[in-house]
């Protein structure tokens, strides 16, 4: 196989990604994207499984998305949103602001989903601080659960999950408890809060998928319940839709399929159509107006350099302009039943523990993957790019994938499956 000189000169001063870079075997070098196409350098083409972490919703190189950011490219690129702005951002804010329905109306902008949750957190707090409640510095999340890699968010997310238990010394300490599944659960989880409450500033939960935590999926009733918990107790709602949003699970929200709304909501991945770097949290009037003051101590006190970016707010205007002019919830619908009858073989597989659809994502769930490494290597030379975590070998395709790629990626995975135990 033939190393171009760009690989050979840059790789021995790259830091990779949830890699032991001492074993990791090394990245595939990709020269071209198109569609759920990757090109490598060496010639070959693989179909892309995963969207580029759930990112590419419309595939890749959507002509109109380029256009758009070309434009924006020779017009703006960036300025600092510290006392400027432009449109791009403000048309951005007021479109998610109606699409996610009344109340929810007020975007501040950051660069990554991690971000985006550390500033929901920090709004939750502060919303009490600035009522002169004190003491309200925990969070309710839930096992199984992931929001991000930096120091708060890995304090948010399930304390067993390896990425994150060297760091367990250092992190700020919240509840974390079982999803409300049931009845049961859900009276247990009422009592606990009768008397941890006041100590809570919110709860946070990604909606019907536990994304990087395992593709774990729960019932919109669980949502209702945390609403009406939530309500019970005095406490804000946040959902984390980063991996959800934009029309992942059917709808283009998660939380639209519980009929309820949060009081915060978090996003990013799919914002920009997977083009640029761009996260959100957008925040509910009840929030915002505790911010809303004559006194400079009450601001948000958070302010990323490259906050509102001109040509990431183009590239996410784009991508929403392609969800109101193409079937994207329909095409989402459709991969839902192709997912289901196309992975469904693998349930026959003594090693397979479980199989799930919701959406477009696929998860089929093993006893264990002894060597994940061998296991990528095996879909490579079936030709296709999956990357699986943990136990499991998730597909979430570009909603516009076309049934023959689709056909081709679901039977390379069960293929692979099917000739040995991973």
């Amino acid at each position: 196989m033939h190393t171009p000189d760009w690989v050979a000169q840059g790789q021995p001063h790259i830091w990779l990604p949830y890699a032991q870079m001492k074993t990791a075997t090394p990245p595939l070098p990709i020269v071209r994207s198109h569609g759920s196409r990757l090109e490598l350098a060496d010639g070959r083409s693989l179909i892309d499984g995963v969207a580029s972490w759930w990112t590419a919703c419309h595939g890749y190189n959507h002509p109109h998305i380029a256009q758009a950011v070309r434009a924006q490219l020779d017009a703006m690129p960036h300025v600092m949103f510290g006392g400027l702005t432009h449109e791009p951002a403000l048309k951005l804010a007021s479109r998610l602001a109606g699409l996610l329905g009344p109340g929810l109306d007020r975007v501040f902008y950051t660069d990554s989903g991690s971000v985006a949750v550390e500033v929901a957190m920090k709004m939750a707090v502060q919303y009490w601080l600035n009522q002169r409640e004190r003491g309200r510095s925990r969070f309710l999340a839930f096992r199984g659960g992931y929001h991000g890699d930096t120091f708060g968010t890995m304090a948010v997310c399930d304390p067993e999950e390896g990425m994150h238990s060297l760091y367990r010394g250092m992190l700020a300490e919240h509840d974390i408890v079982d999803l409300p599944r049931d009845e049961a659960a859900m009276a247990a989880l009422d009592t606990f809060l009768e008397t941890r409450a006041p100590q809570l500033a919110g709860i946070l939960v990604e909606p019907l998928v536990q994304g990087a935590g395992g593709m774990l999926l729960h019932d919109p009733e669980v949502l209702r319940r945390l609403r009406w918990l939530a309500d019970r107790h005095g406490l804000l709602l946040i959902f984390d839709e980063i991996f959800t949003g934009f029309g992942r699970t059917g709808t283009m929200f998660a939380f639209e399929q519980a009929g309820i709304r949060p009081d915060i909501i978090t996003l990013s991945k799919a914002l920009t159509g997977g083009t640029l770097p761009l996260a959100a949290t957008v925040a509910s009037n009840r929030v915002f107006d505790a911010f809303w003051s004559d006194d400079p101590a009450h601001a948000l006190m958070h302010g990323p350099t490259f906050m509102g970016n001109a040509l990431a707010c183009a590239a996410a205007n784009a991508s929403l302009d392609l969800f109101e002019s193409e079937p994207r919830l329909a095409q989402a619908q459709a991969l839902e039943t192709a997912l289901a009858a196309g992975l469904a073989p693998c349930r026959d597989l003594p090693w397979v523990r479980d199989v799930r659809v919701l959406g477009a994502i696929g998860v089929v769930e093993l006893d264990a993957i002894a060597d994940r490494e061998a296991l990528k290597r095996r879909l490579i030379e079936a030709g296709v790019w999956v990357r699986p975590f943990g136990n499991v070998v998730y597909l979430t395709p570009a909603l516009t994938i076309s049934e023959d790629e689709l056909a081709a990626l679901m039977r390379a995975v069960v293929g692979v499956l099917r000739q040995q135990r991973p």
